[in-house]
């Protein structure tokens, strides 16, 4: 059985949420770098008509199932992905890991807002990790994003997290990969808007069904647009 299931042209990493926490974990452990792309379909159809996002992706050394379509997608094969590893639950988990271990941490993504509550958050619950820098997902100048750039690598974290949505934080993330030697880099989309309380998250019975899609259209109508992606991935993936 191989590790890996490609789901149009996508090498998804085969693996349930808390074996994926225990293989970053240890490769955190062990100072290996490791990028991570948390991937859905909407990404995954970006991917298909953005080649830069694309070429980010296939640098990833794993990448996850963040959203059902993803692995539902899979399940006419002998084996399937087994379940969704999210952005938001790998967050959530490495930084508990984080915290038994003092690890070193760097943030960017969001609104400056965003930023600072999910910080205080950090701060308030997780107490023995060690912050290198933060900074919003928005650069006036691209000498800023630089800046900011040079700063993570200076930094050596442990954990660097990236919410900017994609394909921005893949993108980021790459440009960097040269330059580091250690750390777990990852792109978590909107998890520090969740993580912070500025929105919130889909119920549990809604997260029961794999519906916590629906839940954000109805509370954020603005998202239908994304609909589109949605549709078109289930017509690509019927049509293999």
């Amino acid at each position: 059985m191989g590790r890996t299931v490609t789901v149009l042209g996508i090498p998804f990493y085969r693996t349930t949420k808390v074996e994926m926490v225990a293989t970053l974990t240890e490769r955190v452990r062990q100072q290996q770098r490791t990028f991570v792309v948390t991937a859905n379909p909407e990404i995954v159809m970006k991917a298909r008509g953005n080649q830069q996002l694309n070429e980010a992706i296939m640098q990833a050394d794993y990448v996850t199932a963040d959203g059902i379509g993803i692995v539902k997608a899979t399940q006419h094969l002998a084996d399937p992905l087994p379940e969704r590893v999210t952005g938001f639950e790998l967050f959530s988990d490495l930084l508990t890991a984080g915290n038994k271990q003092s690890w070193s941490l760097y943030l960017v993504g969001s609104s400056d807002e965003v930023i600072n509550k999910t910080v205080q958050v950090i701060a308030d619950q997780y107490p023995n990790l060690q912050l290198k820098g933060y900074h919003s997902g928005f650069f006036d100048t691209e000498m800023e994003r630089t800046a900011i750039q040079t700063d993570v690598i200076a930094s050596q974290a442990d954990l660097v997290f990236v919410a900017m949505g994609s394909p921005y934080q893949e993108v980021f993330i790459t440009e960097m990969l040269s330059q580091l030697q250690k750390g777990l880099l990852i792109g978590i989309g909107g998890s520090f808007d969740v993580f912070s309380g500025t929105v919130k998250r889909a119920p549990l019975i809604w997260q029961k069904f794999n519906l916590e899609w629906a839940y954000r259209v109805l509370t954020q109508p603005s998202r239908i647009w994304r609909m589109k992606d949605l549709i078109r991935f289930y017509i690509a993936t019927i049509k293999r």
